[in-house]
């Protein structure tokens, strides 16, 4: 068709009108190639919450080879490992905790004998704040959306049967996140495995609980002590363990867009190292040990592109600030999990396909770690079926569909490397605004985080809400059903009754004078510089409770008032 056919209107997937002819490579009538009419293919468009793109491109972004470099090897755009999913597939994990250790340690095995490669641990409420089950504070969360784990029994029954030297496992911890890998340590020790065997991780990531779910417990300065005082000990103890998974999940969860994600995370990332350095740690002394953990949408393109250039970013600036030496200190190494967030009530059978997609972004972005969600999960806690039919997923595109046969595919496409030079620029842009106010922790003070994640929050429900954003089921090909009311489990009311008394039972069980102690020594230590960790885990040996350790810590550095 010669370059002057009649157009033919088509809508996108972002909802505007494209104008696009059968010459795609003709310019518009009287403009040059670079000058080409607003509907051309070729016109910049910004999805909502996106960055801008173009549909087509007509060469390589500049000095590209540069940039990409080779996989394995700095500035990892390709990858961290030269042979990615050829030589090691990611660790497969299933995120989950079930009211009380014994019920969660159940789904674990089941999760192994399905062939889950890795574990991640769900904690409640009140663990997650360092309050024991019978704390008034605790009062109708004890077991309700994780595990209740409180003492180095319930840490042992969680556990129970399984290998620690050869299972991962990762905990979903922030504030207490000293006292569960204690706790993991001292079980690994009853079996007989070394603090060198074990491998997992911690999260360990305060900075954005201030920021976007608030399940802090101390002041800013000391919690940020207490994570680098783990990283010291993670370094000695646990080489294998990794003692921090700086986590843009919960931000992009709570709204952030993937720019946003992106930058705030490798802010809050700088601020641990610089905390780690300031406390004396040498930066590759303990660097090569850290880890992300990033969300995926479903935007496939814009979520690979955020992955690469989280690498090539990441690298760059632990070597230009922080003078890292050590290649290993430079490469980021991440745990991705499905967007929760994108999971709807309507049609739940449609979250298969979101989490699928989203699930082949993860992979085809590099991650080293992978959970899909449940297709139930905007209902309730998954069933064993829809947590079988998530790993399946999984395993399907591993074994089947071939992603894991290729380093890298997607590099060098046109489309997605001048995707990754929009989104650097606007991450590395919101970056240099962290920097002008101080860095994150100042920011974070400032309340520029919180701003920019709410706007953008209140930008995505509007586009949802005037149809810009399409959701199926939601504002588009909705279904005349009606979504399913009943969750698939629940948590047993009684729970908390029982759980305070197996903590009465505990304690009456326990030497209370050598607790008592174990206790008044970390009380010391907190006033004091450190070492942290240790006199913690003294405390959980002494068989301290985890809200007593918390308390101890409360006691000498008060709790956050934000």
């Amino acid at each position: 068709m010669p370059p002057s056919a009649a157009p033919v209107a088509a809508r996108s997937s972002y909802g505007y009108d494209a104008v696009m002819t059968e010459e795609r490579d003709a310019p518009a009538e009287g403009k040059g190639p670079d000058e080409r009419a607003d509907e051309g293919p070729r016109a910049v468009r910004t999805p909502p919450g996106g960055v801008p793109r173009r549909s087509l491109f007509d060469g390589p972004p500049e000095r590209l080879e540069e940039r990409l470099g080779r996989p394995g090897v700095p500035p990892y755009t390709r990858g961290v490992h030269e042979g990615m999913y050829t030589t090691r597939r990611w660790t497969m994990r299933q995120y989950a905790g079930f009211g009380t250790a014994e019920e969660t340690n159940r789904r674990y095995r089941w999760l192994l004998e399905q062939g889950s490669t890795g574990l991640s641990v769900a904690f409640d409420l009140p663990t997650q704040l360092g309050l024991d089950p019978d704390a008034e504070a605790a009062t109708g969360e004890v077991g309700r959306v994780g595990v209740s784990v409180a003492t180095v029994d319930d840490a042992r029954t969680l556990f129970d049967g399984i290998p620690l030297d050869r299972a991962s496992v990762s905990m979903t911890i922030n504030a207490p996140a000293a006292m569960l890998l204690a706790l993991l340590t001292l079980v690994a020790e009853e079996q007989g495995v070394g603090g060198r065997d074990l491998r997992g991780t911690v999260q360990n990531d305060v900075l954005k609980e201030y920021a976007a779910r608030g399940t802090q417990i101390w002041p800013v300065a000391p919690s940020m002590r207490l994570t680098a005082d783990l990283f010291r000990f993670a370094a000695r103890e646990t080489p294998r363990f990794h003692p921090v998974s700086v986590s843009g999940y919960h931000l992009r969860e709570a709204g952030a867009t993937a720019a946003q994600e992106l930058a705030f995370t490798l802010a809050n990332a700088e601020a641990y190292v610089g905390a780690a350095i300031h406390a004396g740690l040498e930066v590759d002394a303990f660097a090569p040990r850290l880890s992300f953990f990033f969300a995926c949408h479903g935007d496939l393109f814009e979520e690979v592109a955020k992955f690469r250039v989280a690498r090539r970013l990441y690298e760059r600036r632990m070597r230009e600030r922080f003078g890292a030496r050590d290649p290993k200190s430079r490469a980021l190494r991440f745990h991705v999990q499905t967007g929760g967030s994108t999971l709807t009530a309507q049609q739940p059978e449609v979250n298969v396909v979101r989490t699928a997609y989203q699930a082949l972004a993860a992979v085809l972005g590099g991650a080293q770690s992978l959970h899909t969600n449940a297709y139930d999960e905007a209902i309730g806690l998954p069933s064993e079926e829809s947590a079988r039919l998530a790993l399946r997923t999984q395993q399907v595109l591993a074994y089947e569909t071939g992603v894991a046969d290729a380093v890298d595919p997607l590099g060098g496409s046109w489309y997605l490397e001048h995707l990754c030079d929009a989104l650097e620029a606007e991450a590395t842009e919101l970056l240099d605004a962290i920097d002008a106010r101080g860095g994150a922790i100042a920011a974070l003070e400032a309340g520029f985080v919180h701003e920019s994640v709410e706007e953008a929050a209140y930008a995505h429900q509007l586009a949802i809400e005037s149809g810009e954003r399409v959701v199926i089921g939601v504002n588009r090909f909705v279904a005349e059903t009606a979504a399913p009311e009943a969750a698939p489990w629940a948590p047993d009311p009684e729970l908390a009754t029982r759980r305070t008394e197996e903590l009465r039972r505990f304690r009456e069980a326990r030497d209370g004078v050598a607790a008592s102690d174990a206790l008044d020594a970390l009380r010391r230590a907190a006033r004091a510089d450190g070492p942290w960790v240790e006199p913690i885990r003294d405390a959980l040996r002494a068989r301290a409770t985890l809200g007593e350790t918390c308390d101890a810590l409360r006691e000498v550095w008060g709790v956050y008032e934000g």
